[in-house]
């Protein structure tokens, strides 16, 4: 396996990690808000929104390979 195929895998597997993490941070973000804690439930949705942008970098390097 050369570099740039090693690379197109871990490309395919962070962004496979990087959504599962997405929808964890939200699920914990429901969660604490029907605790109460609003404002911690508002900061991992925002955790979640940049790790989305995140996503679009690693599709976008993945386009380059």
């Amino acid at each position: 396996m050369t570099e740039l195929q090693k690379l197109k895998h871990l490309l395919e597997h962070w962004i496979e990690h990087n959504n599962d993490h997405v929808k964890t941070y939200m699920v914990w973000a429901s969660k604490v808000e029907l605790l109460g804690k609003k404002e911690l439930s508002d900061i991992l949705k925002q955790i979640a929104e940049e790790s989305k942008k995140l996503d679009e970098l690693f599709k976008k390097a993945l386009k380059r390979m």
